[in-house]
């Protein structure tokens, strides 16, 4: 069984123009394709993401815990093209 995508994600790659699979990848949630090409595999499976807990109803717990996320990643997140960018702008 591979990981469910949430809508959150899969509006967030509309807007990047990219496509996003379940990942095949041992311990990774989801594939990134631009134009039909794999780039990479983000997301470690076992934690949840913004839109997994926004679709649990966890909206309070959601806000805060992308509000960390952001935090602790902002060195790297904004980093067009790499897996912190694909994670932030996907998951998060």
């Amino acid at each position: 069984m591979g990981y469910n995508i949430s809508l959150h994600t899969r509006r967030a790659a509309k807007r990047l123009g990219v496509s996003v699979k379940s990942s095949n990848k041992k311990g990774k949630k989801i594939d990134v394709f631009k134009n039909g090409k794999y780039l990479l595999s983000v997301g470690a499976i076992g934690y949840d993401d913004y839109g997994t807990l926004l679709a649990k109803g966890k909206n309070e717990l959601a806000e805060k815990k992308r509000k960390a996320y952001k935090a602790r990643h902002q060195q790297y997140r904004n980093i067009r093209g790499t897996k912190s960018y694909y994670a932030d702008k996907l998951l998060w």
